[in-house]
């Protein structure tokens, strides 16, 4: 009654969507660093097993290749953002 519809724009979804996979890359990543130094740390205590190391080594690995690019497209879709606002969009 009256109201209008939120206008949405496609390329401001994809980038949400993109977002949203990032900000879960992120977590996922920085979980994993967390747990390998735990992990890292509990080692140093009761000492080091071979099924340890590996999921330490695992976990390093892991979290490397979910964390780098969530760094790199997380500081797109920011950039994206920024350049929105300074356009006024």
């Amino acid at each position: 009654s009256g109201r209008l519809a939120p206008v949405t724009d496609p390329v401001r979804e994809r980038r949400a969507r993109i977002a949203r996979v990032v900000s879960l890359g992120l977590r996922l990543g920085y979980g994993l660093f967390l747990l390998a130094m735990v992990l890292f740390v509990i080692g140093l205590v009761i000492g080091y097993t071979d099924g340890l190391v590996s999921v330490i080594v695992l976990s390093l690995v892991v979290g490397s290749i979910v964390l780098a690019p969530a760094i790199v497209f997380n500081y797109a879709v920011r950039a994206a953002e920024r350049d929105d606002v300074e356009r006024g969009l």
